[in-house]
């Protein structure tokens, strides 16, 4: 593959969990990556390594999803590493995938907690995708990042349910109003995954992954490694025509 045809993907959060797998999953399928972090410098260094290991091009950047008022700098930076690293004004793929994990019943959930959450999943990604669609190629795609959540209620996550179900409503609307420059817009919503998202949920609830794997079809809880291919795989031309869904990657969670 050469320079002219590499495409190029940038996914928030990709120095762990799901955002690396899915970095190297389209490391894999001959793409480059940009991936941000927020503060686990060397774990984003491991990754890039890892990336180039497979003969692809990587950069990892520094970016607080939380903080919309660093978009437009951050937005500058993105087009400066591709102009200097790629020769190009535009990337191809963006995947909307860093987050945090707040576990409150909607009795305790604090003013603080739900400003948190959403600045990071719901403030974060509209306003991210918007200071970057300058230079995103036209016919490019974009994967937003739900949840299981949505679907199906769990007590202590109606805070983090409801953002991500406004990225569901909101990934809709970006479908239609990107549809005339060729973009797709999908969800991956995952179902429950073992990663350092879920480990403080996983080991302070001991009885939860047997809990979770008896109410899941397939009969296990999911790990990184079940999400990161679906979420590349949209981003291939076989799944061109794959538009506005919302696809749960749960194994089958409470049917």
């Amino acid at each position: 593959m050469s320079t002219q045809e590499t495409k190029i993907a940038l996914i928030t959060g990709g120095s762990r969990g799901l955002g690396k797998n899915a970095a190297l999953k389209i490391a894999q399928q001959g793409h480059d990556v940009i991936f941000t972090y927020n503060s686990k410098k060397t774990e984003a260094e491991e990754v890039v390594r890892e990336i180039e290991a497979l003969g692809r091009k990587a950069m990892a950047l520094q970016l607080d999803v939380g903080n919309s008022k660093s978009f437009e700098a951050f937005a500058k930076q993105v087009h400066s590493a591709l102009k200097q690293t790629w020769s190009r004004d535009h990337f191809n793929f963006l995947v909307n995938n860093a987050g945090i994990g707040i576990h409150s019943p909607f009795a305790q959930t604090t003013e603080e907690q739900f400003d948190q959450l959403m600045n990071v999943h719901f403030k974060g990604v509209y306003f991210l995708t918007q200071k970057l669609l300058p230079i995103i190629a036209d016919g490019g795609r974009i994967v937003n990042i739900s949840t299981g959540l949505a679907r199906f209620a769990i007590p202590g996550y109606s805070a983090y349910g409801a953002m991500k179900g406004a990225i569901e409503v909101l990934s809709r609307y970006m479908a239609k109003e990107l549809g005339a420059r060729g973009i797709a817009v999908n969800v991956v919503a995952p179902g429950a995954i073992h990663t350092d998202f879920t480990k403080d949920s996983f080991d302070s609830h001991p009885e939860m992954e047997k809990f979770i794997s008896s109410q899941t079809a397939l009969g296990r809880v999911g790990v990184a490694d079940d999400i990161g291919g679906v979420i590349a795989s949209l981003l291939s031309e076989d799944n061109r025509w794959i538009n506005a869904q919302r696809i749960e990657v749960s194994g089958g969670m409470f049917l």
